[in-house]
């Protein structure tokens, strides 16, 4: 029996947020998808503060993260996460519109795992999101986790 894990989806576009979510819902990939809007949300949640205090900080099976953010861009979130001895491990995906070298450049030096440029047309965006929650969701072994609290 194959378990159902949690996925982080950051994304500030409703859209894109609402497809995201509705191609991992539609393939029941994750048990439950948490969607944050901008980069500080992302952070309060990951690193349980603010009004993510009592959330399982143990519990993530990949991070959907988008790079144009407001409040924090994805990069510094990026950046945060796997400078954090306890988040580094948590499989992060880019999940973005950008084609600039440069994001893509940074988002592998800074450890992302994977990144993907939206597709612009419907099916092939939701076929790209069935990919990713297959894969991250369900045939990935993630590193064990701890339970943890952010100090």
């Amino acid at each position: 029996m194959v378990t159902l894990k949690h996925i982080l989806l950051v994304e500030d576009n409703p859209n894109d947020a609402e497809l995201t979510l509705e191609a991992l819902a539609e393939h029941n990939l994750a048990n439950e998808v948490t969607w944050v809007h901008d980069g500080e949300e992302a952070l309060d949640y990951l690193f349980c503060r603010g009004a993510y205090e009592q959330r399982p900080c143990n519990d993530l099976a990949v991070i959907l993260l988008d790079l144009k953010l407001p409040k924090v861009d994805g990069l510094e979130v990026l950046r945060s996460i796997k400078a954090d001895e306890h988040l580094k491990l948590i499989p992060v995906v880019i999940l973005t519109s950008s084609r600039e070298e440069r994001d893509l450049v940074d988002s592998y030096s800074l450890g992302v795992n994977a990144y993907v440029v939206k597709p612009v047309a419907f099916k092939e965006f939701m076929k790209a999101v069935e990919e990713l929650g297959v894969f991250w969701a369900l045939i990935n072994e993630a590193p064990p986790t701890g339970n943890r609290r952010a100090a």
